[in-house]
């Protein structure tokens, strides 16, 4: 049996947009009335990101002073994950195409992400994309669960995932350093994918066996490489 874990946020769902509304919005809280800032453009803040620069620093970079960006920083982390930031969150290009394809090549298919079980029912509903993931294979954080690092957490997740799955041949899909630290944790084969939270220049830091553009070219992958391992 072939089965696909992926990450959430970053292969299905392009979470940039939500990212940049909360950074204009604390930003324009924590500034003082009459101070002068320098607002990064959109792609300028994505890339600082995906560079994994500290929330501290770029609020420092756009005009706040020391003691602000510590207040810009906290008031991000609160907000971020939080309505009506969730509706700006989009599918990622060719996302629901290839889990259609998954679907119609009856290959197990599993969700693993830092999202709250409230957190990813909302995505499901939106996205229309319940179809594709049972409530048996969706792994993520219960809505009161203390979290402590995402590199951490996600760990856990994995070991619970293949506690409860069926044996397979299993690979995992993510953009973050959680997900590859997950996967070879646990002797997992992982595919990193560049289309979110991190450049490939950090996902190279954590090795991945590879790192491609998108979960369509990953699935891709997969599926050629178990088509020339059936017996």
């Amino acid at each position: 049996m072939l089965r696909i874990i992926t990450d959430f946020d970053g292969p299905i769902v392009d979470v940039s947009e939500r990212y940049y509304r909360v950074y204009e919005l604390c930003l324009e809280k924590t500034r003082h009335p009459q101070q002068q800032i320098k607002q990064l453009s959109k792609a300028e803040f994505w890339q600082m990101k995906r560079d994994r620069i500290p929330e501290i620093e770029i609020g420092m970079i756009s005009g706040l002073d020391g003691g602000q960006a510590e207040v810009f920083s906290q008031l991000r982390k609160q907000t971020v994950h939080t309505q009506p930031y969730f509706e700006y969150d989009v599918l990622a290009d060719g996302a629901v195409d290839t889990l259609s394809k998954i679907q119609q090549l009856k290959i197990d298919l599993a969700v693993m992400t830092m999202r709250r079980v409230r957190e990813l029912d909302y995505a499901l509903t939106k996205f229309n994309l319940g179809e594709f993931f049972p409530e048996n294979r969706r792994y993520c954080l219960g809505n009161d669960y203390v979290k402590t690092r995402d590199i951490e957490d996600k760990p856990l997740l994995m070991k619970r995932a293949l506690t409860e799955l069926p044996v397979a041949n299993t690979w995992m899909i993510g953009d973050t350093e959680a997900d590859i630290a997950a996967a070879k944790r646990h002797g997992i084969r992982v595919i990193a994918v560049e289309c979110g939270i991190r450049d490939r220049i950090q996902l190279e830091n954590y090795e991945p066996d590879l790192i491609v553009k998108s979960i369509s070219i990953a699935v891709d992958i997969i599926l050629d490489n178990w088509q020339q391992n059936i017996p």
